[in-house]
């Protein structure tokens, strides 16, 4: 089984966490199952881009996103090459290491 390496984020996981995933299970629910929180405003249904993260390891193992999450992505905050929707983000046969950004564009909205 693959695991899912999470790198240490000060709200979401400080120490870092690792769980093992399914092949077929996105990161979201993944994390969800170690009560790791990752914010997911528009339910999974990827009209939104609160469960931003960014692949640090393992992204090659990934299918492609698709047209709607790039098109959601465009609109994300801190976007980088690797970024993913952990909701539409699906883990394959790799382990992944994940970054959970510090922000996302919910939390950039309400700061101003």
């Amino acid at each position: 089984m693959p695991k899912i390496i999470f790198l240490p984020n000060p709200e979401h996981c400080p120490e870092g966490a690792v769980v093992e995933a399914e092949k077929g299970e996105t990161i979201l629910a993944a994390a969800a199952r170690i009560d790791i929180d990752i914010e997911h405003a528009c339910e999974m249904s990827c009209a939104c881009t609160t469960c931003h993260v960014v692949v640090r390891e393992g992204l090659d193992s990934m299918e492609e996103s698709d047209e709607l999450e790039d098109d959601m992505l465009d609109k994300a905050w801190g976007l980088e090459p690797d970024s993913r929707l952990s909701c539409q983000a699906v883990v394959a046969d790799e382990d992944l290491v994940i970054e959970i950004p510090k922000y996302t564009i919910n939390q950039v909205s309400e700061k101003h």
